[in-house]
């Protein structure tokens, strides 16, 4: 039977709608639950909401919101293992991964209201004095994708709530059930409409990013998408946020421990079934040490189980949903024509649902789709140099800018090369985290805009510069009356 009786959270209370959609569990392929299907008019009154809700919510304190926010907090932490458990079913992850996503994001919420945002001086001389503001925009409209939905909501909650804006947030289809969840949970710990959750489709998504009454857009997603999303906005000049794809490059020298590293390297890969916006797409590993470590990583692939959530020691769970995995099964068979030699993996598990065998493809260079396109999925082209100015160039040499590592025993070394790549955030001998007080987003087309640290909370709010001029001595007026 389906699980069923989820709603809508609009002004403070539970909708339902006339239309609703499956939603899949990918690790069976089947159907485990309904979800209803916002409709324009429930959107519209969701954002009505957000807009009388605002009024009130922005006079708040920043104490205020606090406390809100944790006592929201405790109560999601309170029943977490209900929530990780629909987060298996509806993403796929392993169930202690889910645990661990909810933790994540447990700690971005807390650390993220540690960050004040106070007036900065900017001038208190014989010049005058000048001010910096930080003022609530208004109503934020956040859309999250599919592949770490709580990682992704929570902080968008937290960081337009805590900077005195309220939210209307639309979860992706292919997950919406955890956001919902948590939807319903918000109505007990803030006013009505202050916290508005909405599921649907494609539709849904394109009359937030044109709605008049919406002022800024929140997305996490594809490049495809966010570049419809910012077209959209400037009809009414919303400010955005675009968090978009990566085809993260790692840069292995060849001074590195192979054996100390290769775990490390194989799980920024494939954490997450490769499902992860930073995730490392691009390893480039200098020739001394390149066999050494296709070697290594192959030899943990294959040690890894790959399965449903609940099983017991899977460690890898699937591909989210059919479409991406019909994708990455795509990129994989391009390769076959390449010249590139398939280490490991390279094929569907035979069983139910979306499940693809950890894949290491070697002998593969730039100008092939796995190397050129984000594949977003467990898969990783191995792509090898032997000069590192050669190496960085070809890791620039790309569309995408969100992040990316260098690994050396030589931190001052691998520093120097980390400041030339043409990213948002460089690593040195680790990759994939983002942290609630560093600011997160990309160049290129992997973005604009930034999330987290006091950079990220600016993003959420306007900018008011507040100016004192020096004047004069007060003259007596003109013709005033001598004594």
């Amino acid at each position: 039977m389906q699980q069923s009786g989820f709603t809508h959270t609009i002004d403070g209370r539970g909708e339902s709608s006339d239309a609703s959609f499956d939603v899949i569990n990918p690790g069976t392929g089947a159907p485990f639950a309904v979800c209803p299907d916002a409709s324009q008019d429930q959107l519209d009154r969701a954002v009505a909401a957000a807009r009388r809700a605002f009024a009130v919510w922005r006079e708040t304190t920043p104490a205020h919101r606090r406390e809100r926010l944790r006592s929201f907090a405790e109560a999601l932490k309170a029943r977490s293992k209900e929530i990780a458990t629909l987060l298996t079913r509806e993403q796929g992850k392993p169930f202690a991964r889910a645990q661990d996503e909810l933790n994540r994001a447990f700690a971005n919420l807390e650390g993220l209201l540690a960050i004040e945002l106070k007036p900065e001086l900017l001038r208190d001389n014989e010049r005058g004095y000048v001010e910096l503001q930080y003022h609530p925009l208004g109503v934020v409209g956040a859309i999250t994708p599919w592949n770490v939905p709580v990682l992704l909501a929570l902080p968008k909650i937290t960081q337009s709530l805590y900077t005195g804006n309220t939210i209307v947030l639309k979860p992706s289809p292919y997950t919406p059930l955890t956001t919902l969840l948590i939807g319903e949970i918000a109505r007990e710990h803030f006013p009505p409409g202050v916290v508005n959750v909405v599921a649907g489709g494609n539709d849904l998504g394109a009359w937030m990013t044109n709605h008049p009454g919406i002022d800024k857009i929140s997305f996490t997603g594809s490049v495809a998408t966010g570049k419809r999303v910012m077209a959209s906005a400037a009809s009414t000049l919303k400010r955005v946020t675009l968090e978009l794809g990566g085809n993260d490059a790692a840069i292995v020298l060849d001074d590195i421990d192979v054996k100390a590293l290769a775990p490390r390297l194989f799980w920024a890969c494939f954490g997450n079934s490769g499902q992860i916006c930073m995730a490392i797409k691009r390893l480039y590993v200098h020739e001394k040490v390149y066999d050494a470590l296709c070697d290594a990583l192959v030899e943990i692939a294959n040690k890894v189980k790959v399965g449903e959530g609940f099983e017991e020691g899977v460690l890898m769970g699937p591909v989210q949903n059919r479409m991406q995995y019909e994708r990455v099964l795509e990129l994989i068979e391009d390769t076959r024509g390449q010249n590139a030699r398939i280490l490991c993996g390279g094929e569907a598990l035979p069983r139910p649902g979306y499940f693809i065998a950890p894949t290491i493809v070697a002998d593969i260079a730039e100008g092939t789709r796995l190397v050129d396109e984000e594949p977003f999925g467990p898969v990783l082209p191995v792509i090898r140099f032997s000069d590192v100015d050669d190496a960085v160039r070809r890791a620039n040499d790309s569309r995408f800018g969100l992040s990316g590592s260098v690994w050396s025993a030589d931190p001052v070394r691998a520093r120097e090369i980390a400041q030339r790549l043409e990213v948002g955030t460089a690593w040195i001998n680790h990759h994939v985290g983002v942290e609630y007080d560093v600011p997160f987003g990309g160049t290129k087309e992997s973005g604009i805009g930034r999330e987290y640290g006091a950079q990220g909370l600016k993003h959420y709010t306007e900018i008011r510069a507040v100016s004192v001029p020096v004047l004069p001595p007060m003259a007596p007026p003109t013709g005033a009356a001598k004594r």
